[in-house]
């Protein structure tokens, strides 16, 4: 092969130019090129998704967006696009109550609940009502109620009044018929007012208000003679180991003579009525003087013994009122008087609840 080192040089000096090819044929036929096959798609056995429009390409667009107010998800704090389990349905919630484990859990909830509330109405009505003290009063028993019922109605026959204790506290009343209750007077109350009803019908003169106006006008009265019996010990400056529940007790007893006197006057009328009051009167009295002197002329010194429904007194007594250690001869009077005077105003308030209530003949006779 020869070379020809001037073959494009010019003559001249310069470098020769090149020729333009005007006929693209005298070049020869090009060789083809290799042909490119598309690879097949990668298919994982997804449904093939259209290509997305130009102008949504990377944009997420809604094709129908709602502007309005829309409601909440219903997440309640739970994260979106979690899984949320689904709401129990009633009959679900249903048979789940009707398991054993549900139930005694229920049961017993509700019985500390129960245990709670009642701890909490004890505490609280503790403070106003002494509820100890109040299960002393009432605990009696059948033999009591009727030992008592005859020592109300013929006291005269009665010679021991003292009131016997166990250690430094009173017996329960079941244990002695000398000690006070208020089982009696409330019964004798709720006795009064369903008699008064009674006689009111039989002489043609109930209506459903006279229940009420004689069920208050009663309990009006307690009310009135114990804040006159408090206020005069304490004006008289008297102290005793009379309690406020005792003069509540002693003042009930009453009831038993109205109850007699009524229904002397529904056999005999006005007449047996008024014979019933007066030796009702007179036995009431004679009892009163009779229980009542042992605890008004004891003095306080009953009252320095602090048992368990007893009220609790200052440790310095009142240098100005009589030594608490000995009643002196002027507390002794007023102590008297006090007596005297109890023993007076209960015959009277007995008179003026039942007068009203007596027919002018027998009201069984007129009855028929």
């Amino acid at each position: 092969m020869n070379f020809n080192a001037s073959r494009n040089v010019n003559p001249v000096g310069g470098p020769r130019k090149a020729k333009r090819v005007s006929d693209v044929s005298a070049m020869g036929v090009p060789s083809p090129s290799p042909a490119y096959n598309t690879p097949p798609a990668y298919s994982q056995g997804f449904e093939t998704v259209p290509p997305a429009a130009p102008y949504q390409q990377g944009i997420q667009v809604e094709t129908r967006q709602d502007f309005a107010a829309s409601e909440p998800a219903g997440n309640f704090g739970y994260m979106a696009g979690y899984p949320q389990a689904p709401m129990p349905s009633a009959a679900n919630i249903g048979s789940m109550l009707h398991q054993p484990i549900v139930q005694d859990m229920a049961l017993q909830y509700g019985s500390v609940l129960a245990a709670e509330g009642r701890a909490a109405v004890s505490r609280e009505l503790g403070r106003f009502v002494p509820m100890t003290r109040l299960r002393y009063y009432f605990a009696v028993d059948t033999r009591y109620v009727l030992k008592k019922l005859l020592l109300l109605v013929f006291p005269f026959t009665h010679k021991e009044w003292m009131v016997r204790y166990d250690q430094d506290s009173p017996v329960q009343p079941r244990y002695d018929v000398n000690a006070p209750d208020l089982y009696l007077p409330a019964m004798g109350y709720v006795t009064y007012v369903l008699l008064a009803g009674f006689m009111l019908g039989l002489q043609q003169r109930f209506s459903p208000e006279q229940i009420s106006i004689q069920a208050s006008s009663a309990l009006a009265y307690i009310i009135f003679e114990m804040v006159l019996y408090l206020i005069t010990l304490y004006i008289t400056n008297t102290s005793t180991a009379l309690k406020t529940l005792d003069l509540l007790a002693f003042s009930g007893y009453k009831y038993c003579t109205m109850i007699a006197s009524l229904l002397c006057a529904l056999m005999m009328g006005s007449t047996g009525y008024y014979c019933c009051l007066a030796y009702g009167s007179c036995a009431l009295s004679f009892f009163l003087v009779k229980t009542l002197r042992l605890h008004l002329l004891s003095g306080p010194r009953e009252a320095e013994q602090r048992s368990s429904y007893e009220y609790s007194f200052p440790a310095n007594p009142n240098p100005y009122s009589e030594s608490w250690s000995k009643a002196g001869a002027g507390g002794t009077k007023r102590r008297l008087y006090f007596l005297l005077f109890v023993a007076i105003t209960q015959p009277l308030l007995s008179w003026w609840l039942t007068y009203h209530l007596v027919p002018a003949r027998p009201a069984l006779t007129q009855a028929r």
